[in-house]
């Protein structure tokens, strides 16, 4: 992991209702450059008033260059992307999705962060797509998620990613390099008084980069780990981890989901609840919304927000980012929030709960479960892979 650098200043944004009208600002005093990279861009009012906010920031001449996911923006491609195009937004699709019933390993190699950054001078990260935060039909509470706004020399990295990343997309679409500065470069100067690093996955050089934030942190605490994730199906490096923290005293708080948008991945998650009820750690489903949050906080001082799933799509295959801090203010601030969330709308699972459950429950569990992992073998996950 790379190391963390000081002097920066992040504000923890909660749920699209904090995080969107934040973007919209950012973007509308955008005067150079705008690099965004997302997995999802919905044609829906949230969608549409984010790619309202970029045309108007190209019209008035600041360079606006959209990434975003061939297969989890399908309807961005054909429902947004010809207007952007057409009003001068540069717009490049990550492996674009040509064969839906393909089979082929590179499918789930996809681009699952959400990085946006302006004028150099400030960047979004998190785990939270361009899409509305009320789902259609669902519960009438927010998709529960975070991001944080970062200013200050983290942004070094950053803004080196995001150019990186699209100069090697350039050339895998058009076999052409593009040998553009940077308009933008990142304003570096001190902003504030937090320690946090930018932790990226890919498949080259930092592989296993973002798991292995996550195990040392796990591996160096001495009191509680809280880790709230929307598709948790973790390893065994990861599963040891926990358990051996739970042997030598720490507090583990899972708090996972509970209103599923991918019921297999549920089902699967769900067969690994006994192996960890039974270990002292404590697991809550969250109902009151779709839990779509990826972070964590370490002893009330170490805290991750980001895109990165605990799962093997994520940590071994899509293309992540996170936020890695060292700060005691900003984890109990997120720890808080994580608590509240827990109050309001969790219900802790307890072994005597798991019990009785039924034959049938509990075949769909293990089924779902041996599903998944063929999932991963296809894809390429152990062995040479």
């Amino acid at each position: 992991m790379p190391s963390p650098l000081p002097g920066n200043a992040l504000t923890l944004l909660e749920n699209g209702e904090q995080y969107f009208p934040a973007l919209r600002a950012a973007i509308d005093q955008a005067e150079r450059e705008i690099f965004l990279q997302t997995y999802i861009f919905e044609p829906d009012e949230t969608g549409r008033s984010i790619a309202a906010a970029l045309e108007r920031a190209a019209a008035r001449g600041v360079e606006v260059r959209v990434m975003v996911d061939g297969f989890g923006g399908r309807s961005f491609v054909a429902q947004l992307m010809p207007r952007m195009v057409e009003r001068g937004v540069q717009v490049l699709i990550y492996r674009r999705e040509l064969k839906p019933l393909s089979l082929r390993r590179h499918r789930l190699r996809r681009l699952h962060r959400k990085v946006v950054v302006i004028d150099g001078r400030e960047a979004f990260v998190g785990g939270i797509n361009l899409i509305d935060d009320y789902q259609q039909g669902s519960a009438p509470h927010p998709r529960f998620d975070y991001a944080v706004q970062v200013r200050g020399p983290l942004l070094e990295p950053i803004v080196a990613s995001v150019h990186r990343l699209w100069r090697l997309v350039v050339w895998a679409s058009f076999r052409r390099r593009q040998h553009a500065p940077l308009i933008a470069p990142a304003q570096t100067a001190v902003a504030g008084d937090i320690r946090a690093a930018f932790v990226v996955r890919d498949n080259l050089r930092f592989r296993r980069a973002i798991e292995d934030a996550y195990l040392a942190a796990i591996g160096r605490a001495r009191h509680e780990i809280l880790i709230a994730n929307a598709y948790f199906f973790p390893g065994r490096r990861f599963r040891q981890a926990l358990v051996e923290a739970a042997e030598r005293g720490v507090r583990i708080t899972l708090l996972l989901q509970g209103v599923a948008d991918h019921p297999m991945q549920r089902y699967a998650t769900r067969a690994l609840y006994p192996y960890f009820l039974t270990r002292g750690i404590r697991l809550f489903e969250y109902h009151r919304s779709h839990l779509h949050a990826k972070v964590a906080v370490v002893d009330g001082y170490w805290a991750t927000v980001g895109s990165s799933n605990i799962d093997a799509f994520s940590l071994l295959l899509a293309r992540e980012a996170n936020v890695v801090v060292e700060d005691s203010a900003f984890a109990r601030q997120l720890r808080d929030s994580l608590e509240r969330a827990i109050c309001s709308g969790a219900t802790e699972l307890r072994p005597a709960d798991w019990r009785r459950l039924s034959l049938l429950q509990r075949a769909l569990n293990w089924a779902s479960y041996q599903l998944v992992r063929l999932a991963i073998g296809l894809a390429g996950y152990g062995g040479k892979h």
